[in-house]
């Protein structure tokens, strides 16, 4: 299957205007990458910037794609709420602008019961702009 063809909403509990990624670009159990463009009127734009918490939220997304395609396509089962435990270690280098796409891409260092730790890089264009550890709970909660 061709993940960039997967519609995101199938993926995430999100909902607009909350939903912080466009397209899944790769996902497999050991690494998962998103694109996002900064739109205007994005919910955590401020002065035509995203926001450190629209990246933590992209991010965050991020991985909520990479669950969510596992129950969904590898395990048939329906999407499952999930919620950031920790972020360790974040490091912004600049705001991204208005216009500008994201690629975030996250690699699972380690994965226990329904507690994921991961590795996070975002890139807007070539530059990369932030980078951190998050722990990401999951829960049986069905998202919808």
């Amino acid at each position: 299957m061709e993940h960039e063809t997967i519609d995101v909403l199938e993926l995430l509990p999100q909902r607009p205007p909350f939903v912080m990624i466009d397209r899944l670009l790769h996902c497999d159990t050991m690494m998962t990458s998103t694109s996002f463009q900064v739109r205007e009127g994005t919910i955590f734009c401020d002065d035509a910037r995203l926001t450190e918490a629209g990246l933590i939220e992209n991010i965050a997304q991020t991985c909520a794609a990479r669950v969510g395609y596992i129950n969904k396509y590898v395990y048939r089962k329906p999407v499952k709420l999930g919620f950031i435990g920790a972020i360790r270690d974040m490091e912004i280098t600049r705001l991204p602008r208005v216009g500008e796409v994201l690629t975030t891409r996250v690699e699972t260092l380690e994965e226990i019961f329904q507690m994921t730790l991961v590795s996070a890089r975002v890139r807007a264009g070539e530059e990369w702009i932030a980078s951190c550890e998050m722990k990401i709970a999951t829960t049986d909660i069905e998202s919808r």
